[in-house]
C-alpha cells in the first residue's frame, strides 16, 4: 500500500513541473464499410512534457509515437518499449510538432513545442 501511495505521489509531483499534453483521438478503420466508430470507452493516455522529456502516466506499451512537423512530415518515430514511463526526445528537434500516439486504429494526438 505504501508503494502505491509513493508512486501516485511521485506522478503527481512530476506533473507539477511538466506540461500536461491534452490529447484528442481519431479512429480509422478502412474495413469498417461505413459503420460508425465503436461505442466502447477508450482510455486516453495521460502524458506530459518537460523540455524534451515525455512522461507517461498511463501505459503506452507498444504504441507508435510520431512527431509530425508543419509540412505533415514524420520527423521522429519510435515504438514505445514495454514498461516505459519516460522518454527523451532528440535535443536536435525544436519548434512545434503534432505528437501522435498510435495504437491499432486509434490515433491520440496533440500539439507540443520543443
Amino acid at each position: 500500500m505504501k508503494k502505491v501511495i509513493l508512486i501516485l505521489f511521485s506522478m503527481f509531483a512530476l506533473s507539477l513541473y511538466a506540461d500536461n499534453i491534452e490529447l484528442d483521438v481519431t479512429w480509422d478503420d478502412p474495413t469498417n464499410n461505413g459503420y460508425p466508430i465503436p461505442k466502447t470507452p477508450i482510455l486516453v493516455p495521460q502524458i506530459s512534457l518537460d523540455d524534451h522529456m515525455l512522461y507517461f502516466y498511463t501505459p503506452c506499451d507498444g504504441y507508435t509515437l510520431n512527431l509530425v512537423d508543419e509540412n505533415d512530415v514524420v520527423v521522429y518515430t519510435i515504438v514505445i518499449p514495454t514498461g516505459t514511463t519516460s522518454w527523451v526526445l532528440p535535443a536536435t528537434l525544436s519548434g512545434e510538432y503534432e505528437l501522435q500516439l498510435i495504437s491499432g486504429n486509434y490515433c491520440f494526438w496533440g500539439m507540443i513545442t520543443l
